[in-house]
Protein backbone atom coordinates (compact mmCIF):
# COMPACT_ATOMS: atom_id res chain seq x y z
CA UNK A 1 0.00 0.00 0.00
CA UNK A 2 2.90 2.38 0.76
CA UNK A 3 4.32 1.80 -2.72
CA UNK A 4 1.04 2.83 -4.34
CA UNK A 5 0.85 5.99 -2.24
CA UNK A 6 4.26 7.06 -3.56
CA UNK A 7 2.98 7.04 -7.13
CA UNK A 8 -0.19 9.05 -6.47
CA UNK A 9 1.46 12.47 -7.11
CA UNK A 10 2.88 11.19 -10.41
CA UNK A 11 -0.51 9.81 -11.39
CA UNK A 12 -2.18 13.13 -10.54
CA UNK A 13 0.28 15.06 -12.75
CA UNK A 14 -0.23 12.64 -15.63
CA UNK A 15 -4.00 13.00 -15.35
CA UNK A 16 -3.80 16.80 -15.33
CA UNK A 17 -1.58 16.85 -18.41
CA UNK A 18 -3.69 14.35 -20.32
CA UNK A 19 -6.96 16.12 -19.45
CA UNK A 20 -5.85 19.47 -20.80
CA UNK A 21 -8.07 20.36 -23.75
CA UNK A 22 -6.81 20.84 -27.28
CA UNK A 23 -5.06 24.07 -28.14
CA UNK A 24 -7.26 26.68 -29.84
CA UNK A 25 -4.67 27.11 -32.56
CA UNK A 26 -6.08 30.18 -34.39
CA UNK A 27 -6.35 32.04 -31.06
CA UNK A 28 -2.96 30.84 -29.79
CA UNK A 29 -0.87 31.70 -32.85
CA UNK A 30 -0.36 34.73 -35.07
CA UNK A 31 1.27 35.17 -38.47
CA UNK A 32 3.84 38.00 -38.27
CA UNK A 33 6.59 39.60 -40.35
CA UNK A 34 4.79 38.79 -43.61
CA UNK A 35 6.45 39.52 -46.95
CA UNK A 36 4.81 38.38 -50.16
CA UNK A 37 5.38 38.73 -53.85
CA UNK A 38 6.44 36.87 -56.95
CA UNK A 39 9.69 34.92 -57.00
CA UNK A 40 11.80 34.55 -60.14
CA UNK A 41 11.84 30.78 -60.68
CA UNK A 42 14.22 31.03 -63.64
CA UNK A 43 13.44 29.82 -67.14
CA UNK A 44 11.08 27.02 -68.09
CA UNK A 45 12.08 24.29 -70.57
CA UNK A 46 11.06 26.57 -73.48
CA UNK A 47 13.30 29.41 -72.30
CA UNK A 48 10.46 31.61 -70.98
CA UNK A 49 10.61 33.51 -67.70
CA UNK A 50 8.71 31.91 -64.83
CA UNK A 51 7.43 33.66 -61.71
CA UNK A 52 5.71 31.93 -58.78
CA UNK A 53 3.85 33.32 -55.76
CA UNK A 54 5.91 33.32 -52.57
CA UNK A 55 5.42 34.32 -48.94
CA UNK A 56 7.75 34.54 -45.95
CA UNK A 57 6.49 34.87 -42.39
CA UNK A 58 6.93 33.84 -38.77
CA UNK A 59 4.47 32.06 -36.49
CA UNK A 60 4.18 33.80 -33.11
CA UNK A 61 3.06 32.04 -29.94
CA UNK A 62 0.59 34.29 -28.11
CA UNK A 63 -0.05 31.83 -25.26
CA UNK A 64 1.65 31.75 -21.84
CA UNK A 65 2.98 28.23 -22.56
CA UNK A 66 5.43 26.58 -24.97
CA UNK A 67 3.71 25.37 -28.15
CA UNK A 68 5.24 22.30 -29.79
CA UNK A 69 4.64 20.21 -32.92
CA UNK A 70 3.30 22.66 -35.50
CA UNK A 71 2.95 22.20 -39.25
CA UNK A 72 1.71 24.60 -41.93
CA UNK A 73 0.03 23.63 -45.18
CA UNK A 74 -0.48 26.47 -47.64
CA UNK A 75 -3.10 26.40 -50.38
CA UNK A 76 -2.55 28.87 -53.23
CA UNK A 77 -5.63 30.03 -55.14
CA UNK A 78 -6.09 32.59 -57.87
CA UNK A 79 -8.51 35.22 -56.62
CA UNK A 80 -12.08 34.56 -57.68
CA UNK A 81 -11.39 30.84 -58.21
CA UNK A 82 -11.98 27.86 -55.91
CA UNK A 83 -9.52 25.51 -57.61
CA UNK A 84 -6.19 24.96 -55.86
CA UNK A 85 -3.36 26.62 -57.79
CA UNK A 86 -0.53 25.02 -55.88
CA UNK A 87 0.38 24.10 -52.34
CA UNK A 88 3.34 23.97 -50.00
CA UNK A 89 4.04 22.32 -46.65
CA UNK A 90 6.49 23.15 -43.88
CA UNK A 91 7.19 21.82 -40.41
CA UNK A 92 7.22 24.91 -38.21
CA UNK A 93 8.55 23.41 -35.00
CA UNK A 94 8.93 20.01 -33.33
CA UNK A 95 9.63 19.06 -29.74
CA UNK A 96 11.76 22.17 -29.17
CA UNK A 97 8.62 24.31 -29.44
CA UNK A 98 8.06 28.05 -29.57
CA UNK A 99 8.37 29.73 -26.18
CA UNK A 100 5.56 31.92 -24.84
CA UNK A 101 5.62 35.32 -26.54
CA UNK A 102 8.27 34.22 -29.07
CA UNK A 103 8.10 33.47 -32.80
CA UNK A 104 9.38 30.75 -35.11
CA UNK A 105 12.23 31.15 -37.53
CA UNK A 106 11.34 32.78 -40.86
CA UNK A 107 9.38 30.36 -43.03
CA UNK A 108 9.16 30.55 -46.82
CA UNK A 109 6.50 28.95 -48.98
CA UNK A 110 6.45 28.99 -52.80
CA UNK A 111 3.87 27.58 -55.18
CA UNK A 112 5.01 25.16 -57.85
CA UNK A 113 2.64 26.87 -60.28
CA UNK A 114 3.10 30.34 -61.62
CA UNK A 115 3.11 32.41 -64.77
CA UNK A 116 5.46 32.03 -67.72
CA UNK A 117 6.13 34.47 -70.50
CA UNK A 118 8.69 36.05 -72.78
CA UNK A 119 8.03 39.49 -71.25
CA UNK A 120 10.08 41.06 -68.49
CA UNK A 121 8.91 40.41 -64.94
CA UNK A 122 7.26 43.85 -64.54
CA UNK A 123 5.45 43.35 -67.86
CA UNK A 124 4.21 39.95 -66.69
CA UNK A 125 2.77 41.50 -63.53
CA UNK A 126 0.89 44.10 -65.60
CA UNK A 127 -0.40 41.68 -68.25
CA UNK A 128 -4.17 41.82 -68.80
CA UNK A 129 -4.54 38.07 -68.08
CA UNK A 130 -2.62 38.23 -64.80
CA UNK A 131 -4.75 37.11 -61.83
CA UNK A 132 -3.67 37.85 -58.26
CA UNK A 133 -3.18 34.98 -55.79
CA UNK A 134 -4.22 34.42 -52.18
CA UNK A 135 -2.63 31.86 -49.85
CA UNK A 136 -4.64 30.17 -47.12
CA UNK A 137 -2.35 29.07 -44.29
CA UNK A 138 -3.63 26.02 -42.43
CA UNK A 139 -1.94 24.95 -39.20
CA UNK A 140 -1.89 21.59 -37.47
CA UNK A 141 -0.94 21.16 -33.81
CA UNK A 142 0.09 17.62 -32.89
CA UNK A 143 -2.62 15.25 -34.13
CA UNK A 144 -5.41 17.84 -34.17
CA UNK A 145 -7.36 18.73 -37.30
CA UNK A 146 -6.04 21.33 -39.74
CA UNK A 147 -7.34 24.83 -38.92
CA UNK A 148 -7.22 28.03 -40.96
CA UNK A 149 -4.64 30.31 -39.35
CA UNK A 150 -4.58 33.20 -41.82
CA UNK A 151 -4.97 34.24 -45.46
CA UNK A 152 -2.37 36.32 -47.29
CA UNK A 153 -2.85 38.22 -50.55
CA UNK A 154 0.30 38.02 -52.66
CA UNK A 155 1.63 41.49 -53.45
CA UNK A 156 2.09 42.24 -57.13
CA UNK A 157 5.86 42.76 -57.02
CA UNK A 158 9.02 40.79 -57.78
CA UNK A 159 10.93 39.64 -54.71
CA UNK A 160 14.70 39.97 -54.50
CA UNK A 161 16.58 36.71 -54.35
Amino acid sequence: MKVRARYLPLLAVLLLVSCRGPLDVPAALAVTDVTSGWFDAGLDNLGRHKIVPSVTFRVANTTPEVVRHLQINAIFRRQGEEEEWGNAYVRVVGTEGIEAGEASQVLRLDSGRGYTGEQTHPEMLQHRDFVDVTIDLFVKHRGDQWALLDSVDINRRILAQ
